[in-house]
């Protein structure tokens, strides 16, 4: 025993600087202290949005929502902060948020809040990733207007006079449409000019993967541009500027932490606590099992009980939550928390306190869906995709009752069978993500195309699900989609399948069709990868 203690003295004495500081941060970042510093962000950011109490709050995906009560926010987005870090610019297609787009233009501009815990003022997907969507958006709108003037100016004048009154008038002032890239001013000139000279590719890129630009062109008077709140802002509040006297639409990003990398001690009426920055991201690592809506419908009792009883009232709270789930046959895992050593448009029908949003069945597939989607507290969206007959949802959404399903396929093993369900009406695949297992969805790929052209063909509404309602669900959409519709949207049995080339382009041009009505929608890389090679792979096996 005098031995070992010997040598654990000898190790706290050779302990590096690194691994001091670790352990110094992995004290100070309990769960007390994490939600402490959420609640007191999230007061800066209603501070923020009570300026411009007209323009919709939303929440960047999944940071963001830490920062706002849910009943206060209008929508969400999703922009990823590596598509904005340097030399990894990027503009995703699979992450368009054209539903944001239309939100601004209908309201006048919108809120963003997002947070990062790496002592920056702003993440990259506030500083370079939104600046980059904004722009490539205003280029491609104002190609779209220039098009639609010179079209009208080479049409014969009768033609051109009722033109002239529709499009061309709404398209007056593009000659002053501002497309240029705005940037904030501690973005370094090279990195500037590199993203400067990748704006037209990107815009190309947007243009090419069949995205309704019309209908965005119509929905925005005036060209988005970013501007940029934090903590460290000063607005003088006798003078805070009127949005609509802008000559531009206005993405306000706000940044809810406090700048800085050292966690400062703060105090309470009754406690004391760390402040750390950026405390909402990565969730998995402190939350055990909280999640943005339970945090804020308990926020008093928690922030109340202190330090001391903060551990043990989360895990009641999950656990309840988990049997209340469970008793209603919604998705419901058991959380495991790992201890950490002491040397993370359509109709709206109300069932309880979730919000279905159905959206109806449009005759025109082209039809983008309206930007004023309501979300419910629980994030419950039920999606139709166009006219196809197929739905996607989360599983937490199977249990609610959806009388207008005539069949189901779900792609998360962990749910229950719905008791009144046949095996015609009801598939399910143990499908889990590309993380996890490399080739999960291709395996399952062809029982669910064949499961739903067996329904399709029958007339059926289908509802596809799995666990998050945004990614696998999304890509078993994608595969039946691009396998058994055409360019159209409308279900012809895989015919036009049989005559067209499988291009990684045909496929993003289906995404984009999907993401117009599933906004939620963030399927990964390694799950498209997989949908890409199970098309290959049928179209390799049709007869020549």
């Amino acid at each position: 025993m005098a031995a070992a203690a010997s040598e654990h003295a000898a190790e706290e004495g050779t302990m590096s600087i690194y691994k001091a500081a670790r352990r110094i941060k992995r004290r100070e970042s309990t769960l007390y202290n994490a939600l402490r510093s959420v609640a007191d962000d999230a007061a800066f950011v209603a501070e923020i949005a009570a300026l411009w109490p007209t323009l919709p709050l939303v929440a960047n995906l999944r940071c963001g929502l830490w920062y706002a009560q849910p009943r206060s926010l209008a929508a969400t987005c999703y922009f990823k902060s590596t598509d904005g870090h340097a030399g990894n610019w990027a503009f995703s297609t699979a992450r368009l948020n054209l539903h944001l787009a239309l939100l601004a233009g209908e309201r006048g501009g919108c809120i963003i809040v997002d947070s990062t815990r790496k002592g920056k003022r702003f993440p990259d997907s506030m500083a370079k990733t939104i600046p980059i969507w904004c722009c490539v958006l205003n280029r491609a709108i104002q190609r779209h207007r220039l098009r639609a003037i010179n079209q009208s100016s080479g049409l014969n004048s009768e033609m051109s006079a009722v033109v002239s009154n529709g499009d061309a008038e709404e398209y007056s002032g593009s000659s002053n449409w501002d497309s240029s890239v705005h940037l904030p001013v501690w973005v370094l000139e090279t990195e500037r000019n590199a993203i400067e000279g990748r704006i037209e590719e990107w815009a190309d890129l947007f243009e090419s993967c069949g995205a309704d630009i019309h209908s965005l062109a119509l929905g925005l008077q005036k060209p988005l541009r970013p501007l940029w709140i934090s903590q460290n802002t000063r607005i003088w509040l006798n003078e805070v500027p009127d949005h609509q006297l802008w000559d531009f639409t206005p993405i306000i990003l706000v940044s809810a932490s406090a700048s800085g990398t050292v966690a400062t001690q703060r105090t309470a009426s009754e406690f004391s606590w760390r402040y750390i920055p950026g405390a909402g991201d990565d969730e998995e690592s402190w939350a055990r099992g909280l999640t943005p809506t339970l945090f804020w419908k308990h926020s008093y009792d928690l922030l109340d009980g202190g330090p001391d009883l903060c551990n043990q009232l989360v895990a009641d709270i999950v656990e309840k939550d988990r049997v209340y789930r469970a008793q209603r046959g919604e998705h419901s895992p058991q959380v495991i928390v790992k201890h950490i050593k002491c040397s993370s448009y359509g109709q709206e029908s109300y069932t309880g306190d979730h919000t279905i949003i159905t959206q109806p069945m449009n005759s025109n597939p082209s039809t983008l869906a309206p930007a004023n989607t309501q979300y419910s507290n629980d994030g419950h969206v039920v999606f139709w995709i166009g006219t196809s007959n197929i739905a996607v949802a989360s599983t937490m959404q199977v249990a609610d009752g959806l009388a207008d399903m005539d069949c189901i396929l779900n792609c998360d093993s962990t749910s229950r069978l719905p008791s009144n369900s046949s095996e015609d009406s009801y598939l399910e695949l143990p499908i889990v993500d590309s993380k996890d297992e490399r080739f999960s969805l291709l395996k399952n790929l062809p029982k669910a195309v064949s499961f739903a052209k067996k329904n399709l063909i029958a007339r059926r509404k289908m509802l596809l699900c799995c666990q998050s309602g945004e990614d696998i669900s999304i890509c078993v959409a994608l595969a039946i989609i691009t396998r058994l519709f055409n360019d159209t949207g409308c279900f012809d049995c895989g015919e036009s399948f049989m005559r067209r080339d499988i291009t990684k382009l045909e496929m993003r041009k289906r995404l984009v069709f999907i993401c117009k009505y599933a906004v939620n929608a963030r399927p990964s890389r390694g799950n498209l990868r997989q949908v890409y090679g199970f098309l290959c792979n049928e179209k390799e096996q049709l007869p020549h």
